[in-house]
Parts: structure tokens; C-alpha cells; sequence
């Protein structure tokens, strides 16, 4: 059934799959969208008991995302993404750039609601979030940027590189002016009791063209 999987297979194992998720495609069904990463969910396994998501990707994000085929595998994978002993990788195109070529962004996030929707802020009160970011090229009026998720905060890569003063190109709840989100879930790196998971994805196609237009050369 996995060879029919319409995506991407970055990883896989008789316990864990890692998929290139495409930017776009929700992980879970809703009124306005019935195609999700769950409802591919029997192209994977069709055991009764599973698969499960291991994590989320935002619908815009593009990348690794981690599917659990057995049970154990999902409790242990995501005990080790709550301690943050997974290594996550994230690119973003954003505007402008930071001055410096490395950081780190320490900034509390929380969930704020507003009669519009809601969105993610910086509160002394809100959970820890930590973000590593280094700049992997510079280009006309933008920045590639390698950032990694020392946290798994909601909206966490976005809302930090708005911080740093260089929203993400198509950001625009965060700042960033209108385009498709150029942001992607770039490697996952952990070690599980019976295997180790690495993956790595491609930027997509409209990543690549940007990074070409502005001169950003992809390492």
C-alpha cells in the first residue's frame, strides 16, 4: 500500500514514516477540506490501531512530518519531541534579514483571541519557546534562513522571525507581505530505543524560484 502513498516517503520503517508533506495539504480533515494527511492514513497501514500523527505541520508548511504505524513507536516518539531531544530544522525565506549571521530568539509565546481569529504572541507568562536561527544566504531585499526549533510552540518559526525584525514571505498574520508561506520542515533528527529517524526535504518548487529570483543560493 505504501508504494501507492501519493507523496514522498523520507523515512520508513515497520514503525515510523516520515512524509515530505506538501504546502497546502492540512494533517487533519475539516469542513473545507476533506484531503488531509489522515485521510491517507489506509495507503500506510490498515491495522485497526492506527497510524497516528506524531507531530503537526500549519496546512502552508511544507516537509518532514512524522506518522506513528505502531503504537509504542508514537509514545516514544513524542515523549522525545515534548523533551526537545528531536532535532528539528526548519528554512523560511523572509524579508530583509538580521544584521547578525547567528542567534538565538528566547521569546514566551501564548495564544491570543480576538473577535477576528486568534494568533500567537509574546507574553512573560507564556510557555518557553527558543528558536537557533542562522542565515544561510542574503539576496535582493531578502534572507534564507536555518532555524531550529528548540521548542514546538504554535506558530513558533513565524512569529520569532517577525521578531527579529524579517517576517517570513507570506506571513502575512506576522508581518510578512502576501505569497505562499516560505516556510518548510527542512530535517528531523532523533533516536528511538529500536532505530534511529533521519529525513531530510526538498525546498518545493516555489521555494526553489524564489530563492532563484532573489538571488539566494540554496546550500
Amino acid at each position: 500500500m505504501i508504494d501507492r502513498f501519493p507523496y514522498p516517503l523520507l523515512y520508513e520503517s515497520p514503525r515510523l514514516v516520515v512524509i515530505d508533506k506538501p504546502a497546502g495539504l492540512p494533517v487533519h480533515p475539516g469542513p473545507k477540506a476533506t484531503h488531509s494527511v489522515e485521510s491517507l492514513f489506509p495507503l500506510l497501514s490498515r491495522r485497526k490501531d492506527g497510524p497516528w500523527l506524531v507531530h503537526r505541520l500549519d496546512a502552508d508548511t511544507s516537509g518532514c512530518l512524522m506518522i506513528a504505524l505502531r503504537k509504542q513507536a508514537l509514545v516514544e516518539a513524542q515523549a522525545l519531541f515534548a523533551s526537545g531531544k528531536v532535532r528539528k530544522t526548519y528554512w523560511a525565506v523572509v524579508e530583509n534579514g538580521p544584521q547578525d549571521s547567528e542567534g538565538l530568539v528566547d521569546a514566551p509565546l501564548r495564544k491570543k483571541t480576538a473577535p477576528e481569529g486568534w494568533h500567537m504572541e509574546t507574553h512573560p507568562d507564556g510557555q518557553t519557546a527558543r528558536t537557533r536561527w542562522r542565515v544561510l544566504a542574503r539576496g535582493k531585499g531578502h534572507s534564507l534562513l536555518e532555524l531550529e526549533l528548540l521548542t514546538g510552540r504554535t506558530h513558533q518559526a513565524r512569529i520569532h522571525c517577525a521578531l527579529l525584525g524579517c517576517p517570513i514571505l507570506g506571513d502575512t498574520r506576522y508581518g510578512g507581505r502576501k505569497a505562499p508561506l516560505h516556510l518548510m520542515s527542512r530535517s528531523l533528527d532523533l533516536a528511538l530505543s529500536e532505530e534511529r529517524v533521519t529525513a531530510q526535504a526538498a525546498p518545493p518548487d516555489f521555494m526553489r524560484e524564489s530563492c532563484q529570483a532573489f538571488g539566494l543560493e540554496l546550500p
